[in-house]
């Protein structure tokens, strides 16, 4: 889905810069702290290996628009991460679904938080 919002980005704000802000989210508390203790050691840089493939995806969609974006990786929550750097934007797009089963159960439906708390206009794309 992130993917579409890119696309969407890319397609209808032609002269804006576009950050793409990758987030992928710490283990939950509710995994239980021996969980969350054997994955800290690799955590970080299993999900900054994964957010170079996101980034890599992203770079080709550009490049197919004759754009360039510039890449952002956080850990932690992806919607408090997101609402984080709203400020600094003057629009937020997300895809309407984003992240794993886990994190739609665990984490809630991040588009929508994002949309209700985001203090600047937000795009929500299909």
């Amino acid at each position: 889905m992130a993917g579409r919002a890119l696309e969407h980005a890319l397609e209808n704000f032609p002269e804006a810069e576009i950050t793409v802000l990758h987030v992928v989210g710490e283990p939950s508390p509710m995994w239980g702290a021996a969980t969350g203790l054997a994955l800290a050691d690799d955590l970080e840089e299993a999900a900054q290996e994964r957010a170079a493939v996101v980034f890599d995806r992203a770079r080709e969609l550009a490049a197919d628009h004759d754009r360039e974006v510039t890449t952002e990786f956080r850990l932690g929550q992806p919607a408090r991460a997101i609402l984080n750097r709203a400020d600094d934007y003057d629009t937020v797009v997300v895809g309407s679904h984003g992240g794993s089963l886990a994190d739609r159960l665990f984490v809630g439906d991040i588009a929508a938080t994002v949309f209700r708390r985001s203090p600047v206009p937000v795009t929500v794309v299909r």
